[in-house]
Formats: structure tokens, sequence, C-alpha cells
């Protein structure tokens, strides 16, 4: 174990919370290791909503130029910022323990839902899915590393602010003013975390392999999966969320018009040993039942 893993990562500081959790990991095993901070386009440009970048993957662009040109050996990511097709070269070698994957809905005074809110979030998927629940409210644009979003909560005279639960918990830092929104299908691995590394780097990849966990490799890959045949990319209001239970995985998946007009729904069990085409299973019966349509309307939307 002579070498040392550079481990790649955003600068934010939950980015770097996750490359230490990692780092720890592996020097736990002996491995010796070092993080390299590199800032994201996604990081620096943050005046305009994500899906106006018209690509995907961009907080996770700029760490696989790094590890493409040898300046980092593996990266991690939150799973669900990282595209469904990965870079020529690049492999998923570990998905860490899911932690808690559900949205909240953080506030500066309790909110009557029955009123006239503005609710803020940067995520197209739950933006729609609030109109879809509350179409007398209004959203919008939120954007910024998670203390910057919570600065602008308490600047701002809005409803609340959706975040993911997880970003919140790793920091410590989940304010008591706020409710769980498990009404709300989460994003395709959220509260996951994901390492990657170079399919030619053997020594690396088989450190990072030994901190994989099967159960969320599996509900990930399901969830990724569904993305994957919606087409959705990180672009469009789209919701997955597999959960292992006993011998069978429950499945909730949904995608959603930008306005939350339409909305189509699924909810499947599978047993365990089927799961490799679940996902995509459960996506085409989505598109087969009006999908297709809404998916033809987003893109009109967004290309306006």
């Amino acid at each position: 174990m002579n070498k040392t893993i550079r481990i790649g990562t955003r600068d934010s500081e939950l980015a770097l919370w996750q490359a230490h959790t990692v780092e720890k990991k592996l020097n736990d095993l002996g491995y010796s290791t070092e993080v390299i901070a590199i800032k994201s386009t996604g990081d620096l440009i943050l005046d305009k909503p994500l899906y106006e970048f018209g690509i995907t993957g961009i907080f996770t662009k700029t760490l696989d130029v790094a590890m493409i040109s040898g300046q980092v050996d593996i990266a991690v990511h939150s799973m669900k910022d990282v595209p469904t097709a990965l870079p020529k070269g690049i492999i998923q070698s570990a998905v860490l323990e899911r932690e808690n994957p559900v949205d909240i809905l953080v506030f500066n005074e309790t909110p009557d839902f029955t009123q006239p809110l503005t609710i803020a979030t940067g995520s197209l998927r739950r933006q729609a899915q609030w109109l879809h629940r509350y179409p007398h409210h209004q959203v919008t644009d939120l954007r910024g590393n998670v203390n910057t979003r919570l600065q602008k909560l308490k600047d701002n005279n809005w409803g609340g602010a959706i975040f993911a639960a997880a970003g919140l918990e790793r920091l410590g830092i989940t304010p008591k003013k706020h409710i769980d929104l498990d009404w709300m299908i989460s994003a395709p691995a959220q509260g996951a975390m994901v390492v990657v590394t170079m399919h030619d780097d053997f020594f690396s990849t088989e450190a990072v392999q030994k901190l994989n966990h099967r159960d969320t490799e599996i509900c990930t890959h399901i969830e990724r999966q569904f993305l994957k045949t919606l087409e959705g990319g990180c672009t469009a209001p789209i919701g997955a969320l597999a959960q292992i239970i006993g011998n069978e995985i429950r499945f909730e998946g949904m995608l959603c018009a930008l306005d939350g007009k339409d909305k189509i729904q699924i909810e499947k069990t599978i047993s365990m040993e089927h799961y490799s085409d679940f996902g995509s299973e459960c996506a085409k019966e989505i598109l087969q039942n009006g999908g297709e349509n809404v998916m033809d309307k987003i893109r009109k939307d967004l290309n306006k």
C-alpha cells in the first residue's frame, strides 16, 4: 500500500465532508490518502437555474477532467448529481450506505399552506411536485451551497425552502423549524454517495470497492435506470426511490410536468432476484401511461 490515493472533490463544505468521510474509511483500511478540492462550474455560476446550463453533470464534469488528466485518482460525489452515463474510462466503484433520502421544508415561521405562499428551490423535481400539490403557490429559484441557501431563506419573506435532509444532517445544521416532505418522491439516488475511479487504476479501484454497500448499490441502480430510461438527465422533474424490505424491493417513481399539472406516478414491488431491469420496466410503464406526452411538453417548455 505505497500509493497515496488522491481524492477529488468539489470545495463546498458538504462535498468536503463527503470526501473526508471516504478518506477516513480508506485510512481505516490502511490506505494513504490526500483530499484535493476543485471548484466546479456549477459552484461558480450561481445566477442561473441549473436546467439553463443545458447539460447534465454540471457539478461533476470538472472532477471528470481532473481524473482523466491524472490530477486526482478518485472522485466523491453526491450520487444524485452524477449523470447516468459516466465518461469513457471512468467507472463506478462504490456506493456508500444511503442516508436519509427525504426532502424537508425549512421555514422562518410556520406556514399556512392554504394561503398563497412562495417556496424556494432550485430543483425542477421539487418545484413541479410542490405545484402539483399546492397549485395556488408560487416557486422561486434558489441556488448556492447549503449555508448560502439557509441564509437566503432567513433574508426573504418566503413560505419556506426545500432541502435534502441528508445534506443538512451530514453537516449537523438541520434547523428546528422544518417538516419532512414524506409525500415528495426523492431524486434518484438522493442521500447516497458514490466514488468513481479510472477503469485502469487497479490499485485505487480495488481499494474503493471495499467501501461498497450492496443494498444501496441495488436501490440506486434501479432509480438511475428509471431516470435513464425516461431520458431525464437533471432537467426533467423525475423522482425515484427504491427500498429493500425483507426479500422484496418496493419502488416509487414519478414524472411531472414543469407546471405540476400533469403527474404520472408508479408504485411496484418485486422480489430481490429480479431487480436488474426493474427500473427500466417501471419507466416504460410510465411512458406508456402518458409519460411520452409529458416528456415532449417538458422539452418544449425548457426550449422556449
